[in-house]
């Protein structure tokens, strides 16, 4: 494809097209070069995917690695004490989205049994009713509240803490430390002190599942004595952060994507059997975690380019979930729209492991929203919400809203 736009010097990261699109520049160049040159910050000539079957083509070869160990992995934007690129480092033990096979493959297959689709099917009551119990708490508020803090938070940490047997009462001390070290310009130290506390607790953790193991998780991983105690801490570093930040996230910014969307929050309303599709539209229209990172091993042509060995490649998978060429007005909420596909859980053998149990808390969260509060609204002018785009993970760092009446 021929070059029709100027090569990005840096990641464009400004969302001016809607708080909810990739940003314009990204949109050109998915649509003009959708495997496009990046010059990075320090001068590195990496690689940025934006067109949704080359975002296939690269989650599912592993010649592009997850690892940081074998190669310098550079930065698209520039960050505040943070440097440019980072020489290679080990991975942390136990976290397998930055492994490739055997490695990966050994860590994952320990923690495939926990996350089957009828495993979470059993699961799904109880999420429910954690679901409603949040929304009970919500209802006895005065309005206005923050949406963030009283709902979207507590509940992905509610069930996370109970299927990893973390104590309930814990989870403020990792919500606030998981935060500091997705926060992308907070101060190295402070994001490796924020990562130490994490660990160290978690360390503490399942050093006492080993010991004494119960219903959990994470005790069913300790009983598996080919796991360390290190790759045991890594892998439930890996689940909590994982567990409670992207689902709590989604909630929120779903939540203001229908309220800034009342037609569709209406047929919502008016026909909950849309539900299912309709946290898969949203899933693909938010896309809250958008950049992925691999490195070029070897020499691979995706799209009619080459990426030369030791390229660090850029992955955006809003643009790909956004991308005309896959999904008719990739730029519109459409809840009838049939969205299975979208890239937002990842793909290829990192497809993210914890889908189904993250679909459930969803469409127990967004259907006991629209069911119990019919009048929910935003209780500040749009443009004034918050936006997260100082973190790894989009979202909204509060999200105010106001109701009249509340339903059973």
């Amino acid at each position: 494809m021929t070059q029709t736009v100027p090569v990005p010097h840096g990641l464009p990261m400004e969302r001016d097209a809607s708080p909810f699109d990739p940003p314009r520049e990204i949109t050109r160049l998915r649509d003009a070069r959708p495997v496009s040159p990046l010059v990075f910050p320090d001068g590195h000539e990496g690689w940025l995917v934006t067109g949704y079957d080359a975002v296939r083509q690269v989650m599912a070869d592993t010649r592009f690695s997850s690892r940081q160990d074998i190669g310098v992995m550079h930065m698209p934007y520039e960050t505040p004490g943070m440097p440019a690129a980072t020489e290679p480092s080990p991975p942390m033990p136990g976290v397998f989205i930055a492994m490739d096979p055997p490695d990966h493959s050994r860590l994952r297959k320990r923690l495939t049994g926990a996350f089957t689709v009828k495993r979470m099917k059993t699961l799904e009551e109880h999420i429910t009713d954690i679901t409603e119990r949040q929304l009970d708490h919500l209802a006895r508020l005065a309005p206005p509240v923050d949406l963030v803090k009283e709902f979207a938070l507590p509940v992905p940490s509610l069930v996370i803490c109970e299927l990893l047997g973390v104590p309930y009462a814990d989870r403020e001390n990792f919500q606030v430390n998981s935060a500091k070290f997705l926060v992308k310009d907070q101060p190295l130290e402070e994001k490796m002190a924020a990562l130490g506390a994490l660990t160290g607790y978690l360390a503490e953790l399942v050093t006492r599942k080993r010991a004494e193991p119960g219903e959990d998780i994470l005790s069913d991983l300790a009983r598996h004595d080919d796991l360390t105690i290190e790759e045991l801490t890594g892998a439930a570093f890996l689940l909590l952060l994982a567990g409670h930040e992207t689902t709590a996230n989604m909630l929120a910014l779903g939540t203001f994507a229908l309220l800034e969307h009342p037609a569709r929050l209406a047929e919502l309303r008016a026909d909950p059997d849309l539900l299912p599709d309709a946290v898969e539209e949203l899933m693909r229209y938010l896309s809250v975690v958008d950049i992925l990172y691999r490195y070029a091993t070897e020499d691979i042509e995706v799209g009619g380019a080459t990426i030369p060995a030791g390229s660090t490649v850029v992955v955006s998978m809003l643009a790909a979930n956004h991308d005309p060429r896959r999904f008719d007005n990739p730029d519109t909420l459409d809840p009838h729209r049939k969205a299975r596909g979208h890239l937002s859980f990842g793909h290829g053998i990192h497809q993210c492991l914890g889908q189904q149990l993250a679909r459930i808390e969803m469409r127990a969260g967004f259907g006991g929203l629209l069911r119990r509060f019919p009048t929910l609204e935003l209780a500040i002018p749009a443009g004034e919400v918050r936006l997260r785009t100082d973190m790894n993970i989009y979202g909204v760092h509060e999200l105010p809203v106001t109701w009249t009446e509340t339903a059973k």
